[in-house]
This record gives C-alpha cells, structure tokens and sequence, in this order.
C-alpha cells in the first residue's frame, strides 16, 4: 500500500506519514494510483456541492467554493506549475534553456498571474453552469481526467530534468499496467454517457497537443509543465462539459 500513500500524499494536502523513506519503484508505482487519488477528490467536492445545493444556496456562490475547496485539497501544487509554465513559455521566446531557466525561478510574473485567473475564472464560471443543470458527476470525472493526464505524459515523453523529481520514475515505471489503466479507464468513462463520450475525445486532443507543444520546445516535460496539463485539461474539459450541457444527443 505504500505507493498509494505516495500519492495521496503528493497530490493532496492529507497529513499523510509515510513510515520510511520510499524507493524509486515505490514512487514510480504510485502513478498507479493518481486516477484513485483524483477519484478520491472528486468524490469530496461532489458531496461538497450536493450538500450545499441542499441549502439552496446561489450556484454562483456555491461554485466559487467548490473551485476554491477544489485547489485547496491539491495545495495549489498543479497551479503552480501552471503559472511557472506560463512565465516559461512567454518568456523563453523559444529557445529551450531559457524557459527551463525561467521555469526554476520561484517568482511568478505578470504572464504567471494571468493564466491562474483565466483557469480559476473559467472553472467558476464552467461549474456554475453545470450547477444549475445538476450535473454534478462531472466533478468526480474531471479530477480523475485531470490524473489520467500524468499517466500518458509520463508514458510518451522524456523527462527533461536529469535532477528533477520525476526523473527517476522513468526507470521503474510499470508501463504495461499505466497503459491497462489509461486505456481502460478512458473507454469506460466514453462509454457512460454520450456526453462524457464527447469531453474525453476533447481531453485527448488536448494531451496530443501538449505533448506536442513540450516535445518542440523542451523535448520533452519538466514537473511543472505536468501540473499545467493537469489544469489546462481539467478547465478545457470543465468548459466543454459546460458548453455540452444543454445540447440533446439522439
């Protein structure tokens, strides 16, 4: 069960203890377990939302909180890399060394700022929507969505930092289970609904394209650059589920 504790406690806030000090299979195995973990907080703000639906609250305001619970049980950490990415992006003009340099530095730009309240703003606005259709499913799908993003960047690219903290993954990583999952777990969220059927298709382009934009420029991810998938999928999908909504399929 260890590296489903690694996970639970890199990518939430959970005050987890882990009892020793984790090999690099351990940790390469934990991947395992992110669409669990995503699964996990999905789950939190779906009752979050049925309970505060309950109160007949506004589903603006009730989405605010939800999005904001949303980014505090993760601890901002895909944020983070989201704006780090940003400023890297716009500020490496291009040349790979600039924007790996610029992606290391812990203050976040103008650029930085802007993306956080684009994505934010986006993700209210989305979930409000959804909020009044009662669609609140898609808050259990979209986190583990968000997951499946690490699996399949992991799976295709290269990690670009010698020293980074996913480098050493790549080593032991269970790829024949990675694939089993993602595959696995994309086909049966296509197969719930026509709707879901749809928004996956839309995540999966989104992640062609990523990976496309992080192979040209960097050859290959950064951690940080993993946090900004995570994001740039879950708000693209948020967005599309959003826009989906009110659309009747035959």
């Amino acid at each position: 069960m260890m590296p489903f504790w690694i996970a639970l406690q890199f990518l939430t806030i959970f005050p987890i203890q882990l009892k020793s000090l984790p090999t690099p299979q351990q940790n390469a195995y934990s991947l395992i377990f992110y669409p669990v973990i995503g699964g996990l907080l999905g789950g939190l703000l779906y009752f979050l939302a049925c309970g505060l639906l309950s109160l007949h609250s506004s589903t603006l305001l009730i989405s605010g909180l939800v999005v904001s619970v949303w980014v505090g049980l993760t601890g901002g950490l895909h944020l983070d890399g989201l704006a780090d990415t940003a400023d890297a992006w716009v500020g490496g003009y291009g040349d790979r060394e600039r924007t790996l340099t610029i992606m290391k530095d812990p203050q976040c730009g103008p650029i930085g700022v802007l993306s956080l309240v684009l994505v934010l703003l986006l993700k209210c606005v989305a979930l409000e929507t959804l909020l009044q259709t009662r669609q609140l499913y898609w808050l259990i799908v979209l986190p583990v969505l968000g997951r499946f993003a690490v699996l399949f960047l992991f799976l295709t690219c290269q990690y670009v930092r010698q020293k980074g903290l996913g480098s050493g993954l790549l080593e032991y990583l269970p790829r024949k289970i990675l694939w089993s999952i993602l595959v696995v777990g994309l086909t049966s969220a296509a197969m719930f609904n026509d709707r879901i059927a749809v928004v996956v298709l839309i995540f999966c382009c989104t992640l062609f394209y990523l990976r496309h934009l992080f192979v040209r420029r960097l050859g290959g991810i950064t951690g940080d650059t993993i946090g900004a998938s995570i994001e740039i999928s879950e708000c693209i999908c948020l967005v599309s589920a959003a826009i989906l909504s009110s659309v009747h399929f035959v």
